[in-house]
């Protein structure tokens, strides 16, 4: 997986899948992150090995072998994660959004775990 070319990148979220954590429209403060370093309940920006061409933020649900992550949306209506691509790997943590509502970001909201499935429909 191509890791980001900077230690720190700018990112802008597209789409609702991460709503209420982020929303459509938000710029975010990523870090670079070293492989296998992901803890389970981050916001990463990740990429997965199925679709190399696609970065996406979600939140880590849990780690797995290696360098890869389980990820999903937290919004689990309207999201393309894990549970449709596989494992991901995290190239970058979430540090902070900056626009258009500055601050740190929200835990997840509790609710069912979705466990990983054996295969994607």
């Amino acid at each position: 997986m191509p890791p980001l070319l900077s230690a720190w990148v700018l990112a802008r979220v597209s789409g609702p899948s991460m709503s209420p954590t982020v929303r459509h429209g938000d710029r975010l403060l990523v870090r670079r992150l070293p492989p296998g370093r992901a803890r389970a309940g981050d916001v990463v920006l990740a990429r997965f090995p199925a679709r190399p061409d696609l970065l996406v933020v979600k939140r880590v649900q849990r780690t797995l072998a290696g360098d890869r992550v389980w990820v999903v949306g937290d919004n689990p209506l309207v999201t393309d994660d894990s549970r449709a691509y596989g494992p991901a790997v995290a190239v970058g943590r979430v540090v902070a959004r900056l626009r258009p509502r500055p601050g740190r970001l929200a835990a997840p909201a509790p609710g069912p775990a979705t466990p990983p499935s054996g295969s994607a429909t």
